[in-house]
């Protein structure tokens, strides 16, 4: 599980199994979890993170787009 970056409580990853699918990044705190796509961003799924945390991490991961995308570039293509 490559960790991408961290942002305060949040650590942002993928899973090396994900190279089948788009682009995308998980997203945990605590025992909390989220996928978001990253083209375009939009939430894939979600256990446990509240409905406001999830508007937060949805800005996080448009504002920090690009970089994982080229992350997930590096891993998966590189």
């Amino acid at each position: 599980m490559p960790t991408i970056i961290r942002i305060g409580a949040y650590r942002f990853f993928f899973y090396a199994g994900d190279r089948g699918e788009p682009p995308h990044v998980h997203v945990e705190r605590d025992h909390n979890v989220a996928k978001f796509w990253l083209d375009p961003v939009r939430l894939s799924s979600s256990d446990g993170f509240p409905r406001q945390e999830l508007s937060r991490l949805q800005m996080l991961v448009q504002e920090h787009r690009e970089s994982f995308l080229e992350a997930w570039n590096d891993y998966f293509h590189g």
